[in-house]
This record gives structure tokens, sequence and C-alpha cells, in this order.
């Protein structure tokens, strides 16, 4: 099934809806893909707009977790999303696992999910190899994969489909659980008749968003599981910790600096790093730097990422220790939210008959 794409063209009267794992302090990828779309995405909502934005505590149980590790990891992350500027008054921001209605209508679609199309999601293999720090999918096999992890789209369908979501921004990996959404919601108002269809038939939003690399492996994305450090940006760093980290930052020997993420990903990804912070055209940005050296595309990018970050980090400072104001904010965004999905999921059970 090809799905429909829009690019950050939100009608009124839609109901958006995106989450985040709570798996610590976000570095800069992170920032730079989806949560800083979350807050254009707000800014440019009409006011007829839904928005819900959640902390996927659910989906994080798919692999192991240290219990006192996931509880900061939780705080920290909403914390984050009331840093870089998400408004508890406008989106309903809140902890998925405060709303019981997502994991029982995981449960309903789950009794309707066709195990071939279950079958053929693929992106617990990249997860799995993430988690382990593998190098390759192809170092992971079923005998790793657990039944959670195997449902997990299941349970991600469910999220979109309790607030009866129109439009979901994520990311192209996603895109295939997004049409598992979609099958779903069809298989469900086809077999479960009604004066007219209960699900929407969810938009997937392909947001522009900047691909980070690792700093010391640009071969692969900026990830917070590897080992090294000092190959991620993290929001929290200061600027002596950022000024080391692009210092340090794989590049090449040769003579000036151009945009080519194929022959030279190092000195590109720098590029596109400070295109992004700076809110400018990569193109562009090579082209003022193509009789530069790398010490001094260097120097520039520890600067702006300085700049971009210092704002976020401040707040983050101070919202992640005022925990009276993190549970307040949480307990009124799962009001929220469940106010919206305790309709949906009346209308789910005088369907299938058990209300």
């Amino acid at each position: 099934m090809i799905i429909p794409r829009r690019v950050c063209q939100i009608r009124p009267g839609r109901v958006i809806l995106s989450g985040i794992q709570p798996t610590g302090i976000p570095h800069l990828g992170n920032y730079l893909g989806a949560l800083s779309n979350w807050v254009k995405l707000q800014k440019s909502a009409e006011p007829e707009d839904k928005l819900l934005f959640s902390i996927v505590g659910w989906h994080a149980l798919t692999l192991p977790q240290d219990p006192a590790s996931l509880l900061a990891a939780r705080n920290d992350m909403l914390a984050v999303l009331l840093a870089i500027g998400i408004d508890p008054n406008r989106s309903i921001l809140f902890h998925q696992d405060h709303n019981p209605h997502h994991t029982e209508l995981s449960w309903i679609l789950s009794c309707i999910a066709p195990m071939g199309k279950l079958r053929r999601m693929t992106t617990w293999k990249s997860r799995l190899a993430a988690a382990r720090n593998s190098s390759s999918e192809d170092e992971v096999d079923e005998s790793m994969l657990n039944a959670g992890l195997f449902m997990y789209p299941v349970l991600q369908a469910a999220d979109v489909l309790v607030y009866k979501a129109t439009h979901v921004p994520v990311g192209d990996d996603q895109q295939q659980h997004i049409e598992l959404t979609r099958d779903l919601a069809d298989i469900f108002n086809r077999t479960f008749k009604g004066t007219s269809p209960l699900f929407p038939l969810p938009t997937y939003v392909n947001t522009p968003s900047k691909r980070i690399l690792s700093l010391k492996d640009p071969t692969s994305k900026m990830s917070k599981s590897s080992p090294d450090v000092q190959s991620r940006i993290l929001l929290t760093d200061i600027a002596s910790q950022i000024q080391s980290k692009i210092r340090a930052a794989v590049t090449d020997s040769i003579q000036g600096i151009t945009y080519d993420p194929q022959g030279r990903p190092g000195t590109s990804n720098l590029l596109t790093i400070l295109a992004a912070c700076t809110d400018s055209d990569v193109t562009q940005v090579a082209k003022a730097y193509e009789s530069q050296g790398h010490g001094t595309l260097k120097r520039d990018v520890a600067e702006a990422v300085e700049e971009f970050l210092k704002g976020p980090r401040a707040q983050f400072n101070r919202i992640r220790h005022e925990t009276t104001y993190l549970e307040e904010v949480a307990r009124r965004g799962a009001i929220r939210a469940i106010e919206h999905s305790e309709v949906t999921m009346m209308e789910v059970k005088t369907r299938l008959g058990l209300a």
C-alpha cells in the first residue's frame, strides 16, 4: 500500500500525534530530527488542530530496561520536551503508560492483525542491532526477538488510532508501521461496521529532518547506544564538551571544503550540522567554506551548535529538578489524553459487543 505524503501541511481540524521513547538525554541528531519538527508543527498548526505528543514508556519495555534508569529517563524526556518549546497548554503532552486505553486497544487490534503482515515488519532487527551495538542487522536473528518487540507495531497502531489521529509525523524507518496502522484501521472498519467508518486512515507526514551522523564514524547515524561518548553531542553538553567533540570529529585530508556525502561523509556531516543549526542551505554553507580548512569549519560548527543548544540546555537544567511541576504537567496531560481516547474506546467496545 502506498501512503500519500504531506510535507508539514496540516489542515484545520486534524489530529496530529507522535511519540518518542524515554531513552535518556536526546542528542543533536534527535533534536534536529524529530523534536525540532514537533515544535514547528505546534507553531504552524491551526487553532482547530489537536496535537498529541507522548513519551512511549510501553515501547521502551520491548528491550531490557533498568527500572531506576527508566524512571529517570521518563522524567528527563518530559523536561526535554518542555525545554525545547512544547507547550502543554497548546499540545497534549503525556506519558503513554499513563493511559491504559493504549494497551487495551492494542490487544483488540492484535486479534485482527494478520501474522503475515506482522512478519513483514523489519524494524525490530534494526532496534536489536542498535541495542547490541552490532555493525549489521545480519548479526541478529529471531532467537533474540521477544513477543513484545515483534508486536510493538500493533501497539504503535493503537497509539495512533485510539485518538483517531489523522496525521502522524515519523521518520522514514517508521513508514511501514503507518501502513500497518492504516491496514488495521481498514480491517476494523470493514469487520465491525457502523453508520460510518470508526477509524480514519492516518496520513504519514514526511517532516523535513536532517540525518546527523556519528562524529567518530560518519558512515552511521549519531546514536545514544554507541559506546564512544565522543561520537555524539547531547543536549546537556556544555560549550567546552561541544568544542572537544567537534574538534575530534572524523573528517579527511582533502584540501578545501566540499559537500559530498558519499566521498566525504565526515566533512559533509559537519556542513549538515552547521546548516541545520543556522537554518541555512547546506550547499550554500559549503560554498562559503570552499577555500577554508577543517580547522575553521570545526570552530564555526562548535560555535553554532553551542548557540543552538544553550537556550534549551538552560531550560532543561532548570526544569528537570522541578518535580512537582513535571508531575502536574504529566497528570494534566494524562487527563486530557484519556478524555480524548475514552470516547474512541466506548465506540470500539460498542461495535465489538463489549458495551
